[in-house]
């Protein structure tokens, strides 16, 4: 009976830590998609950023201007501003079945209507996975004042 007890624990034990790692590489794939997004903004590559975002895309940019996917790939192509870089960190990805929320901040920096920017901004962005690839269908982001 002992025995018994024992392998059923080290089963136990193998199980939980084979979920511990399938979730850790979710986290690092779902993290590999919010900086990628950071770069197809960057270099104005829209196609890209149509791979990462869902037909029925939902965008809430920090101003409050409300985007379906088609617009926002839109301003993507022909942003109103010339970036410098962009950079997300504090980056933290929760799991709710086949959804991903990630909560984290996002800082830009660059050039609009001639005059220099930047600014920091705190987003949550709604992950789901659709047949083995994760599409984001919903961003929302937030001004931080400094």
């Amino acid at each position: 009976m002992r025995i018994v007890s024992y392998l059923f624990l080290l089963l136990a034990l193998a199980v939980g830590n084979a979920q511990s790692q399938s979730l850790d590489s979710q986290q690092i794939r779902i993290l590999a998609l919010e900086n990628a997004w950071n770069q197809a903004v960057q270099q104005q590559d829209a196609k890209a950023m149509e791979r990462l975002l869902s037909a029925e895309l939902i965008y809430i940019d920090y101003d409050g201007t409300v985007m379906n996917k088609a617009e926002y790939l839109a301003s993507v192509r022909a942003p109103a501003r010339d970036l410098e870089h962009i950079v997300s960190d504090s980056m933290e990805v929760r799991f709710y079945g086949q959804s991903a929320v990630v909560a984290g901040i996002y800082h830009e920096k660059g050039i609009k209507h001639g005059k220099p920017y930047s600014r920091s901004e705190r987003f949550i962005d709604t992950w789901i996975n659709r047949n083995g690839a994760w599409l984001c269908v919903a961003s929302q982001s937030t001004p931080i004042a400094h």
